[in-house]
């Protein structure tokens, strides 16, 4: 199972240098891939009808995933990049096929697109989309980048998007793997019908045993090999050093092959606590 670190978003600040360092010390100590979350805007959550729920609010700082994998590709040499996830149907799919190319190329082919369809309808709005048909238009968004990455010209007449004889170029030579994260009864049968694998949120492995098996039935009745399709679990810093190992094997025996540790929310005040406890991980999973 490859090993991943999740960048502490909302804790890093905006210190480039910070940021390097931080990035490269995961490289060094082994981890195979950094995974990063994804929000445009934050919100204030205040009087808001319906009620916005989510774990974000204003005050919570983000950096934009795409604009960093630029930054650290040309930092790193051997992690992989995974946005985990973008909200892919408040974007313009053009703009994120040209994007995601571009850090492909960039990174030497080290990207791994995750995509969700989010909770925020404020960004949403702020971004000039439909929050109501987000998940319908993830579908036909996935198969426009796919043929974008693929195709020197590309004609679509779809639903949402509208393409006339235009392509990317440099195209990515590759078609990079697209990832579904989500638990819905429809993203899940979506994720394995039409994805490359899907990814987890902060689920136990013993809560996850019937969303994985709900997963590969979506996998079989699309035709395809389960061996194809990838599993991304998640451990957290507040699970415990006792947890870490027998968590990660028995999402292994459910057929994980990647795992992500987030370190986020638990009060550390420096980015070295960040990097001591992924160093914990590593060290606890071998």
């Amino acid at each position: 199972m490859r090993i991943g670190a999740i960048f502490p978003q909302t804790e890093i600040g905006s210190d480039p240098a910070v940021i390097r360092d931080f990035a490269q010390a995961v490289e060094g100590m082994g981890f195979d891939h950094l995974l990063v979350y994804d929000h445009v805007l934050g919100a204030d959550t205040a009087d808001r009808n319906p009620p916005l729920t989510g774990p974000y609010t204003k005050d919570s700082a983000f950096h934009e995933p795409f604009v960093l994998f630029g930054y650290l590709a040309g930092l790193t040499t051997t992690l992989e990049l995974v946005t985990g996830v973008i909200v892919l149907p408040q974007r313009q799919t053009a703009l994120v096929a040209k994007q995601a190319a571009q850090i492909d190329i960039l990174s030497g082919g080290r990207l791994r697109l995750g995509v969700g369809s989010g909770w925020n309808y404020v960004e949403y709005e702020a971004l000039g989309q439909d929050f109501s048909t987000r998940g319908r238009r993830e579908e036909e968004q996935v198969q426009l980048l796919r043929d974008l990455w693929r195709e020197e010209t590309v004609t679509i007449d779809g639903r949402w998007d509208k393409i006339d004889r235009a392509g990317l170029n440099p195209l990515p030579g590759r078609q990079i793997p697209i990832w579904f994260g989500g638990g819905a009864d429809r993203l899940l049968e979506r994720a394995g019908r039409i994805g490359d694998g899907w990814i987890a949120t902060g689920a136990r492995p013993e809560k996850a045993a019937p969303i994985v098996e709900q997963l590969y039935a979506a996998v079989d009745a699309a035709g395809r090999d389960r061996a194809s399709f990838g599993i991304e679990a998640r451990a957290q810093v507040q699970d415990g050093p006792d947890r870490w190992a027998p968590d990660a094997e028995a999402w292994a025996a459910l057929g994980a092959t990647h795992i992500s540790f987030s370190t986020m929310n638990v009060g550390f005040e420096s980015v070295d606590d960040h990097l001591a406890a992924l160093r914990q991980f590593k060290e606890a999973l071998g």
